[in-house]
């Protein structure tokens, strides 16, 4: 059984990968110039997830409106610690997280069906303050993995669990320095 709360995620040695869902019209102008540019907002939260299948769950397969479109994001490890490194949990104080520039929040893991797990997966919301760091300093590659994703959803309401799983990301447990595990595990 895995431990109630542990990073999983597709990463290498300077790497980590994180999912975003959003409209076509972000997408698009997204990828075309191989970073976020308008209409993507740099004056809101912008909430990344290392956890493919939570990503699945939340945007119904790129199926819920808005969502359509499904980002791996590629980001630098360090950049990623510096993120969790600036966290407040969202159930910390409530004006404590107001002025954070990242939240932190874990939901239940989901099933490749959607079920919540006894296990969480981490959810890191980028602040206005550090937004334009994450999109110009962090970010290394966006990839469109919208095709992907449909033929996952095809294979799964056909009843083919095993292939769609295939086409899932590999994810295992991210080696959080010891500082940052005990930094996101307070309060939990």
């Amino acid at each position: 059984m895995a431990p109630q709360y542990q990073i999983r995620a597709d990463y290498d040695a300077q790497t980590i990968v994180v999912y975003q869902a959003y409209s076509p019209a972000i997408a698009d102008a997204a990828l075309q110039a191989g970073r976020f540019v308008a209409p993507f907002s740099f004056h809101r939260m912008t909430w990344i997830k290392p956890s493919f299948l939570w990503l699945m769950h939340r945007s119904n397969w790129a199926r819920k409106h808005g969502q359509e479109r499904i980002l791996a994001v590629r980001m630098t490890r360090q950049g990623w610690e510096e993120a969790l490194s600036q966290a407040e949990l969202t159930t910390a104080d409530p004006a404590t997280v107001a002025e954070a520039a990242v939240h932190v929040q874990w939901d239940p893991e989901r099933s490749l069906r959607g079920a919540a797990l006894n296990h969480y997966s981490i959810q890191v919301g980028i602040g206005r303050r550090l937004i334009r760091t994450f999109t110009d300093d962090w970010i290394v590659g966006l990839t469109d993995l919208t095709p992907q994703v449909r033929k996952a959803a095809a294979l799964v309401q056909t009843g083919h669990a095993a292939k769609a799983q295939r086409l899932f990301p590999a994810e295992r447990v991210y080696p959080l320095p010891r500082t940052l595990d005990g930094l996101l595990s307070a309060g939990r």
